[in-house]
């Protein structure tokens, strides 16, 4: 069994890390996981930026607004990937990200149903 924090072949995580369609509901782990993504100011901000572009945004671009080292913002980048808010397009060795719009979606549901 893999596990949900290693990639497979395709580079996409587990199933159990993110909702795969519109009509996904999330586990708790996925929903426990989206919280604490977005508990974190810097990535609410990075997914809302990230949000304000209709297509893939460079990483490069998230960069140039945030004031932290590249380490860093691809921390904060790789814990809005693992809780399945955002996709990560590679090409070459540029970083293109965007929102996962369906996941954000499920997870909103679920929270107004508190």
């Amino acid at each position: 069994m893999r596990s949900a924090s290693r990639p497979n072949r395709a580079g996409r995580f587990g199933c159990d890390t993110m909702a795969t369609s519109k009509n996904s509901r999330l586990t708790d782990r996925q929903f426990a996981r989206i919280a604490r993504a977005l508990a974190e100011p810097r990535r609410y901000k990075i997914l809302e930026q990230i949000g304000a572009y209709d297509g893939p945004v460079p990483c490069s671009k998230l960069q140039q607004a945030h004031a932290v080292s590249a380490a860093t913002l691809s921390h904060h980048i790789k814990e809005l990937e693992t809780a399945g808010l955002v996709e990560i397009a590679r090409d070459g060795k540029f970083m293109n990200l965007i929102v996962r719009r369906d996941v954000l979606r499920a997870y909103l549901n679920r929270l107004a149903k508190i």
